[in-house]
């Protein structure tokens, strides 16, 4: 009889890095980076930004920081949020951010990355290499990265930002939206997820967009994968709904974990 593999090692993931501040457990919302991408910033942007230990904008990301944090913090003076909320970091192509932006910025001491000659990889494959090679943890699993403005517009970006999650699987990377988040759930783990039920769900998917899956169990939903196979042209995930505040994963491939975020 051949022997049964080895267990897998546990990986526990939680949102608990969108309670407010007052909700938020002692310990349980590690420091994280964030970075900005060139669409809408999510409704939480400052919350996540004032978390951050790290920030970087992608290109025109600091577009989106200009002008939309002033638009999220309508009751304060445009131009004291401007200074607040000034980036660490603007890295990429430098084709989108605005002149005037990118100057204003630099003059407050912003760290400007023009990567204009790499045109092999995305802004955000960019920026999320750049926080690792810069990160001082001695762990690299144990960094923590929002993508804000990962979701929405172009399809094309969309699909680049998720094949980052694969280019990185051993990296915590989360991309975020109004609507929703998505992480990477590598098939080395098994998986623990913890449900913020006051700030996610009800609903939620899991998807094999790397490779099929021909074996996925589950638990805390309410259509459970029982060691079911997953692939594009068959079954996958969707619309399913979270019925417990902890959901297991264990799957012999890599799968996209999403979630909608409550409004």
């Amino acid at each position: 009889m051949d022997p049964s593999p080895p267990e897998k090692p546990a990986m526990s993931h939680s949102s608990a890095f969108l309670l407010p501040s007052s909700k938020t457990p002692a310990g349980s919302a590690d420091a994280c980076a964030v970075v900005v991408l060139n669409q809408r910033l999510p409704r939480f942007a400052p919350l996540l930004w004032d978390r951050a230990q790290v920030r970087v904008c992608a290109d025109g990301g600091a577009n989106r920081v200009f002008d939309g944090m002033p638009e999220l913090l309508p009751g304060q003076d445009a131009d004291d949020v401007r200074f607040r909320y000034k980036p660490d970091v603007i890295k990429g192509d430098m084709d989108s951010v605005r002149p005037e932006v990118k100057e204003y910025y630099s003059n407050l001491g912003t760290k400007i990355v023009d990567q204009s000659h790499d045109q092999d990889t995305t802004d955000l494959h960019k920026c999320i290499a750049f926080i690792i090679e810069n990160s001082p943890t001695a762990d690299k699993s144990n960094i923590c990265i929002l993508v804000l403005g990962a979701l929405g517009g172009r399809f094309d970006h969309e699909m680049g930002n998720i094949n980052v999650l694969h280019l990185f699987p051993s990296i915590r990377i989360v991309l975020l939206s109004d609507d929703c988040l998505i992480f990477l759930l590598p098939r080395t783990h098994t998986h623990n997820i913890h449900i913020e039920q006051s700030v996610e769900g009800p609903h939620c998917g899991l998807i094999p967009i790397g490779a099929p899956s021909t074996c996925t169990k589950t638990t805390g939903l309410r259509w459970n994968l029982d060691n079911t196979g997953m692939s594009y042209g068959g079954l996958i995930s969707t619309s399913n709904i979270v019925d417990e505040e902890q959901v297991t994963v264990t799957s012999d491939s890599d799968l996209i974990w999403t979630i909608s975020l409550r409004h």
